[in-house]
């Protein structure tokens, strides 16, 4: 990808979200009425009268919905701007008998597909497996000849790496690093980091053009998990927008789920329709018109009769709930989910272009550090929605 082509599709998706972030901003789950409802009635009808089933249907794929004006338009248009090339791949060298023992189905065709996907014009000598966990990743790909070192702030999990590093024979090395901390990179190490969170992964772009490895690689994950309160923008591209991002819209593009299964989406929905049942109460308790934000519960509370948990909840937020129609309550709150999915697929829309805003903001930095960046898919998005990945080598 060329410097001059990442920025002119940089500036596309800058203006686009500017332009639409009424749109996307505002989350249906904290409002009751949208402020964008006003300006497109016949848009926030449809949706209104959809089912949790149909909500549920669209979800993965908002762009299809036959619904009206603006949305088929906007759709069109995130799409283009949310498109990418599959990165060219290379068949991975066999893995070695029972490489895979202990690591979910998914996984590890997540890391296949990684591994597949790294070209390199040099071969690797010193692979650096980034926030490794284990280290499945750094040893898939390790190959005779090449050493690999795992960086990992867990304790039990460099125990269980090692543990399988031995027992395959391989030269690993698994380092104790909190990454955040000082860290020893050295020019040979091809850093790769597959799913590692916010601050974490943009950690890594720095440490490593900064200590002049000559390639890495990496697919980002979790841009909202950073220790600021809005987004540090990396490159200067990015630097001179407009566009300010605060933690909650970071979370946007990590909000298309593809993997739960039926007992987990039967939990999160109850959760949240218990959730907007208490929000209309406390908005009538407290006589304000506002959400109240609480803290995250044990998945046990969904146990407790729908009364108890509000009247506990209550009571968390100092607030006394007296005697409550209870059965109507809780219908509201499923009647509510429905809208409140079924609005979010609008912000659905613009899920991809902002995480594209946001690889390429990671691109675009290193460029400016002198390499020449790959950027595309690595894996179909049924294996995991974040399946952008940034080559990154330089001479």
């Amino acid at each position: 990808m060329h410097a001059k082509d990442a920025e002119a599709r940089f500036q596309a998706l800058d203006a686009f979200l500017i332009e639409y972030q009424g749109l996307w901003r505002p989350r249906p789950f904290t409002h009751l009425q949208l402020p964008w409802e006003a300006e497109h009635p016949a848009l926030a009808h449809w949706l209104r009268q959809r089912s949790l089933e149909d909500a549920e249907t669209s979800h993965n794929h908002p762009h299809d919905l036959p619904a009206p004006a603006p949305f088929p338009q906007l759709a069109a248009q995130a799409l283009q701007l949310g498109a990418v090339d599959k990165l060219p791949t290379h068949p991975l060298a066999l893995a070695r008998h029972r490489l895979n023992v202990d690591v979910p189905g998914r996984k590890w065709q997540q890391i296949e597909a990684f591994g597949a996907a790294l070209n390199f014009a040099t071969t690797p000598s010193h692979w650096l497996d980034w926030c490794a966990g284990k280290g499945h990743l750094g040893r898939r790909v390790l190959q005779p000849g090449q050493q690999l070192t795992c960086l990992e702030y867990d304790p039990t999990l460099i125990a269980s790496g090692n543990a399988l590093s031995e027992h395959h024979g391989l030269p690993v090395t698994h380092r104790l690093q909190n990454v955040m901390a000082d860290v020893a990179i050295s020019p040979d190490h091809t850093p790769i980091a597959l799913h590692a969170c916010g601050d974490l992964h943009v950690r890594l772009l720095h440490l490593a053009s900064a200590a002049g490895c000559k390639q890495l690689a990496l697919a980002p994950c979790c841009y909202n998990r950073i220790g600021a309160d809005r987004y540090q923008a990396l490159s200067a591209t990015a630097r001179a927008s407009a566009l300010q991002l605060s933690v909650d819209d970071l979370g946007l593009p990590l909000s298309e789920t593809v993997t739960a299964g039926t007992r987990v989406r039967q939990q999160r929905d109850t959760s949240m329709a218990r959730r907007l049942g208490f929000d209309r109460l406390q908005r009538q308790l407290r006589g304000c018109d506002e959400y109240l934000p609480t803290p995250s519960l044990p998945a046990a509370w969904l146990d407790k009769p729908f009364a108890d948990y509000c009247r506990e909840l209550a009571s968390l937020k100092g607030l006394s709930t007296g005697e409550q129609d209870w059965g109507a309550l809780e219908a509201y709150g499923w009647r509510r989910l429905a809208e409140v999915r079924n609005l979010e697929l609008v912000r659905g829309l613009f899920r991809r272009p902002l995480e594209m805003w946001l690889v390429l903001d990671r691109a675009l930095f290193l460029m400016e550090q002198g390499y020449d960046v790959e950027l595309g898919s690595f894996c179909e998005p049924t294996l995991t929605p974040r399946n952008l990945m940034v080559l990154a080598q330089r001479d």
